[in-house]
């Protein structure tokens, strides 16, 4: 036999194989991948991810309207009312300072005791 025609006989067996293989995916089953030289060749490209401008900017307006609701959903805080600051009379800060001057006093008896 030729080897022309045994070429040409491969050829047409791989050809017939490839249909099979396309047919059987196409029902859903899974197959090997073609292994066919023009199949490797062509290289894929991987697939970019990420947002488009458009997208960025509808999710921006989403997430600024959920945290508008969230703020004005949220309880109002409790502002302090400042009252007129209270001051100590001179007697009340002489009171005080003699009684801690007396603990102090006890503290270092305690210690040289």
């Amino acid at each position: 036999m030729d080897t022309r025609t045994i070429l040409v006989d491969l050829k047409a067996e791989l050809s017939r194989l490839n249909k099979a293989i396309a047919a059987l995916e196409s029902l859903g089953g899974t197959a090997t991948a073609v292994t066919t030289p023009a199949a490797k060749a062509v290289p894929t490209k991987a697939k970019k991810r990420g947002l488009t401008p458009a997208g960025r900017s509808k999710l921006s307006a989403m997430m600024k309207a959920r945290w508008a609701a969230r703020r004005k959903s949220a309880p109002k805080p409790v502002t302090k009312t400042t009252s007129v600051r209270r001051t100590m009379s001179p007697a009340a800060r002489k009171k005080i300072a003699d009684a801690q001057r007396k603990r102090w006093a006890a503290v270092k008896k305690a210690k040289t005791a």
